[in-house]
């Protein structure tokens, strides 16, 4: 058993919020990025949709609100425990190969006192389930609109042991996010093979067997096929317009209970939410439906159910899903979503949408090669959920000394 003392973050660390940056600081032109509430993960921190300020804001605020490489990032505004992908007090730690950022108000950041805290062995502490239920169970607010105060965050307790034991932990439980990058970085170069693909065929019309149908009136530099107008603009013969009610199907989630027992996917507007102890949908694209994540577009290759926060698609001939994911996700779907209070996409509007249709034989070839990338990334991401799911489960373990870590 390990010597551990329990202390309040408060005595290790200081959590602070961000600047407050004017909405008029933030320009498309600008090279330094802001990192706000929506660009903390749960884990790690993005840079997608992340606002822009010119590089003078990096001598004019002060030093605390800059964002480097390894620092732990918190969000102090979020939804309650819900929606895990954008719970309040979710914890992030930004790349290591990032840019330096700057922290925009309500994004939090835990600047460790190093004499006392392995920053590593922090950021797990702090990703625990236990922790992270804590501080979220401690935030006051609207359902999408919970807070937290740095003060409460800092009012936490954790168990910690002698730095040495804590740099041990740290260094044990980085390995297995090691493993995890380096198998989100074959997903994304999967994932870039079927867009680049998808583009190449159907954006630029590339496709194979094009250059049998060359326009003769062309200098052929292009390798276009012969082009057609149509009301989408020109297009390869033999190609049509269409609207997606008569190739795809499309059904409204359902609501369901999530389950500590489940076996299946429980799918929201976000990704998956939890796991529900029977299935509904198969082999099926899931759209996000309200709020947010309205739009967002994500696929599944097993039996999920998903919720009614979700509109749930298939092609009619029940096939061809890497193709249908693609397509929707080209289409951009959060810019055809009504509602007032919050974003909302109906079935009526995805059923009227209109497309251009490739010819069968042509979309089943493309399926073929991308269904392969597809099954490679989701074969990665279960080893990730693995990985992840061995990692959180040693934390309290080495902690208490349950494990002993060996030299």
């Amino acid at each position: 058993m390990h010597s551990n003392r329990l202390v309040k973050l408060g005595d290790v660390c200081k959590v602070i919020s961000g600047y407050a940056f004017k909405s008029a600081s933030f320009k498309d032109g600008g090279t330094t990025p802001v990192l706000k509430i929506k660009n903390i993960k749960v884990g790690t921190a993005s840079l997608v949709d992340a606002g822009y300020v010119s590089n003078e804001f990096i001598g004019k605020i002060a030093p605390k609100f800059h964002i480097l490489p390894n620092d732990i990032l918190i969000s102090l505004t979020g939804s309650h425990m819900s929606q895990p992908n954008s719970v309040v007090g979710r914890v992030g730690r930004y790349p290591k190969d990032y840019p330096l950022a700057l922290l925009n108000q309500r994004a939090g950041k835990v600047i460790p006192d190093i004499s006392l805290v392995d920053s590593t062995y922090l950021f797990y502490v702090l990703l625990g389930d236990d922790i992270r239920k804590e501080i979220a169970q401690m935030a006051s607010g609207a359902a999408s609109q919970a807070n937290i105060s740095p003060s409460q965050v800092e009012s936490v307790k954790i168990l910690l042991p002698l730095m040495d034991i804590q740099i041990e932990i740290g260094s044990l439980l980085q390995k297995y996010d090691n493993l995890i990058e380096n198998n989100n970085r074959r997903i994304s170069i999967l994932e870039d093979m079927a867009q680049s693909l998808y583009r190449e065929w159907f954006v630029n019309f590339r496709y194979p067997g094009h250059a049998d149908n060359l326009n003769a009136s062309s200098s052929n530099v292009s390798k276009k096929p012969k082009l057609i107008d149509s009301p989408l603009g020109q297009i390869p013969q033999g190609w049509e317009v269409k609207v997606f009610s008569e190739s795809f199907d499309f059904w409204n989630g359902k609501k369901c209970t999530k389950s500590l027992l489940g076996e299946f996917d429980l799918y929201g507007a976000n990704g998956i939410v939890g796991k529900a102890e029977s299935w509904k949908y198969e082999n099926a694209v899931i759209i996000g439906r309200v709020g947010a994540y309205c739009g967002a577009v994500e696929y599944c290759f097993d039996r999920f159910w998903g919720s009614d926060n979700t509109i749930i698609a298939k092609c009619k001939t029940d096939t061809n899903i890497s193709y249908l994911f693609l397509l929707l996700e080209h289409f951009n779907l959060n810019k055809y979503a009504g509602g007032s209070a919050q974003p909302l996409l109906t079935q009526t509007t995805l059923k009227q949408l209109k497309y251009i249709a490739p010819p069968e034989e042509l979309i089943n070839e493309f399926e073929k090669i991308t269904h392969n990338f597809y099954e490679g990334v989701v074969n990665l991401k279960k080893r990730n959920r693995n990985l992840k799911k061995q990692r959180d489960m040693l934390l309290p373990k080495l902690i208490s000394g349950q494990i002993e870590l060996k030299d």
